[in-house]
């Protein structure tokens, strides 16, 4: 039976703790969430998930463990915050046509 190393034994004690926190569909998503936790002092990790074949392979974002809660609500406030803003810009390009109308109607 091969013995293990300290450092072999750690490292599989850290892929142990990490639990995913998310799933991204691209390699891009993926490093946002890992940057935006990383900001907020979480470590954070990305692994490649195949889910049996090439075309859907899912990119993991790990963190340890003891920061899952955390890193679930910093995700998900960043989403919301996204959405807030994707929905404000899309009822301002809605708008644009309606206010140049009003604006250069044909009072002038």
């Amino acid at each position: 039976m091969a013995r293990r190393t300290p450092k072999a034994r750690k490292s599989q004690t850290k892929l142990q703790e990490l639990v995913v926190v998310t799933f991204a569909a691209d390699m891009e998503e993926a490093r946002d969430y890992e940057t935006l936790l990383k900001s907020n002092d979480i470590p954070a990790t990305i692994k490649e998930q195949n889910e049996g074949s090439i075309d859907d392979t899912k990119m993991a974002v790990m963190v340890p463990e003891d920061f899952l809660d955390e890193a679930h609500v910093i995700i998900e406030s960043q989403d919301a915050y996204d959405d807030f803003y994707d929905f404000a810009l899309d009822d301002e390009e809605e708008d644009d046509g309606d206010f140049d109308r009003d604006l250069f109607g044909d009072d002038f």
